[in-house]
């Protein structure tokens, strides 16, 4: 099934040539069907290629998604266009009335800052609360991720000695979890920040499972189930360049670990991730499906349900 988005997203070109199904807004609104609406807080500062990878694996899922993006009331992107962003995002402030059955929100440079002196940090608290009210299923990126346990748990988190940058071995720690259906014993993830979740913190938290985790990079994938969020440390849904793109942005300090062929920045890499990428967005696609009541959205009960 399709993905509706804006008709003119500079990403709607780039997922038609890859055989991506994308509905126009004006044939969306003819079909007698209502598509699972996802919000996408965008908070990375290249708005426009995160969009297309999200986009890409929510569009792969056999339901029909309806893609609402969405960025911080008063904050400024310095790396996006206005114009893009005038055109393509709605600020929070207008859709906090609104009811959305999934929400992603991604990752941001600001994760070398304390919490309070990154100045959005009051409205993103009130989206982390809001989405427990006005969001079924909701997905966190990397800094958002330690953001929302550190908001919803107090879990605080660390500088690393060194950025965990490169293509790192996780384990399946919990291959019956929903999120994890059809994950072999181990998978290879992107990895890119300077900071990480304290570990001993996040083993004591109550009500959280570390469903997946590497040796070197430490936890992945967390699953809070009281606040129905699954948190991602690290980027699944990059593209096979992304990582080379921030290599030559940062200049040649450090190399990405089992990332180019032989360690050799000249060679292209290969993407071993995208499969896996594909096969957790579908799952976290599947588990909204499965437990969405059908009148969720059009319901004026501000409260979650319960199953």
């Amino acid at each position: 099934m399709p993905i509706t988005i804006p008709d003119q997203l500079p990403a709607r070109h780039t997922l038609e040539a890859e055989g991506v199904m994308v509905m126009g807004e004006a044939d969306a609104v003819r079909q007698d069907i209502r598509p699972l609406r996802i919000g996408l807080l965008n908070l990375m500062p290249n708005k426009i290629s995160t969009e297309t990878q999200l986009a890409r694996l929510l569009g792969a899922t056999p339901l029909q998604i309806e893609l609402t993006l969405v960025r911080i009331t008063d904050h400024i992107s310095r790396n996006t266009s206005a114009d893009h962003m005038a055109a393509f995002y709605r600020p929070w402030s207008d859709v906090s009335a609104e009811r959305f059955d999934g929400f992603i929100i991604t990752g941001a440079p600001v994760e070398r800052l304390p919490y309070e002196d990154v100045r959005y940090w009051p409205e993103l608290r009130s989206i982390l609360d809001w989405t427990q009210t006005h969001v079924h299923r909701c997905f966190t990126i990397c800094w958002a991720a330690q953001a929302a346990l550190f908001h919803f748990h107090g879990i605080p988190k660390r500088d690393l000695s060194r950025k965990a940058f490169g293509i790192f071995n996780h384990q399946n720690l919990a291959p019956t979890s929903p999120y994890l259906r059809g994950f072999s014993d181990n998978f290879d993830v992107p990895v890119s920040r300077w900071t990480e979740v304290c570990p001993s913190a996040l083993a004591g938290a109550k009500g959280l499972q570390i469903l997946a985790g590497s040796a070197e990079a430490g936890a992945g994938l967390v699953d809070d189930r009281a606040h129905s969020t699954l948190h991602m440390f690290n980027h699944l849904e990059y593209d096979t360049g992304t990582l080379a793109d921030e290599y030559h942005r940062d200049g040649p300090a450090q190399l990405p670990k089992s990332y180019f062929p032989a360690d050799d920045p000249t060679r292209s890499p290969q993407n071993r991730w995208r499969g896996h990428a594909h096969l957790l967005f579908a799952n976290w696609i599947n588990e909204i499906y499965q437990t969405t009541p059908f009148d969720f959205i059009g319901s004026g009960n501000a409260e979650r349900p319960n199953f």
